[in-house]
C-alpha cells in the first residue's frame, strides 16, 4: 500500500507546487520545466529523458520544451490520437460531421476535448486532411481563393458514409479497449493488495 500512497504523492506534490505558482509565466522567476525535471528526478532517481521507460519518443513532451506544460501531456491519449493510433482520422471525421472547420479549428477542438492532454499539430492534421480529400471524404475550399489564407473543410456525402461505417467497425473495439484498460488498471491498483 505504501507504493500507492507514493504514486498519489507524485502528482499531488506536483499539483501543489504548481498551484502555489499560479500567475507566473515561464521566466527566470519560475521555470516549470526545470522544476518538473527536479520533481521527476526526486521521485524516480533520474530525469525523464534518462529513464528506461519515459526516455522514448512517446514520452518526449515530458522532457522537451517544445510542448506545453510538461505534466499536462498524457502519453496514453497521445498514442490513441497519433497518426498511426487510429482515433485521429475517426475523430476528424466526427468533427467535420458536426460542421465545416478550418484545420486550426480541428486542432483546437481536439485540444479542448482532451483537456489539453494531447496537443495536435499541423504535421498530423493537415496531411490527414489532404489524404481524406484525395479519397473524396472531405472537400476543402480556400476562404480567399487569391490569397489562400485559410482552407475550410467539409465532409462530403462519401465522407459521411465512411464516418458512419467506421463508427460501426470501431465502436465495439473501442468499448473492448476501454474494458481491457479498466481491467489492467484495476490489476495495477495497489489498494487491492493487502
Amino acid at each position: 500500500m505504501k507504493r500507492r500512497k507514493d504514486h498519489r504523492r507524485f502528482w499531488g506534490r506536483w499539483h501543489d507546487t504548481n498551484s502555489s505558482r499560479e500567475g507566473h509565466t515561464y521566466d527566470v522567476e519560475y521555470d516549470q520545466w526545470t522544476e518538473w525535471e527536479a520533481h521527476f528526478t526526486d521521485h524516480l532517481g533520474m530525469p525523464p529523458q534518462k529513464h528506461w521507460l519515459f526516455g522514448g519518443r512517446r514520452f518526449k513532451p515530458w522532457f522537451s520544451r517544445r510542448w506545453g506544460p510538461p505534466a499536462l501531456f498524457n502519453p496514453f491519449v497521445a498514442e490513441l490520437l497519433s497518426k498511426g493510433g487510429g482515433l485521429l482520422p475517426l475523430y476528424v471525421l466526427h468533427l467535420l460531421a458536426q460542421k465545416p472547420r478550418y484545420g486550426n479549428d480541428i486542432m483546437r477542438a481536439i485540444g479542448e476535448r482532451t483537456h489539453g492532454r494531447w496537443a495536435s499539430n499541423p504535421g498530423a492534421v493537415y496531411p490527414l486532411l489532404n489524404a481524406m480529400e484525395d479519397r473524396g471524404l472531405v472537400e476543402g475550399d480556400w476562404e480567399d481563393a487569391d490569397k489562400r489564407t485559410r482552407r475550410i473543410y467539409r465532409l462530403t456525402p462519401e465522407g459521411q458514409d465512411e464516418y458512419d461505417r467506421l463508427k460501426d467497425v470501431m465502436r465495439p473495439k473501442l468499448e473492448e479497449a476501454i474494458n481491457v484498460l479498466r481491467d489492467l488498471y484495476d490489476d495495477l491498483d495497489m489498494e487491492k493488495e493487502a
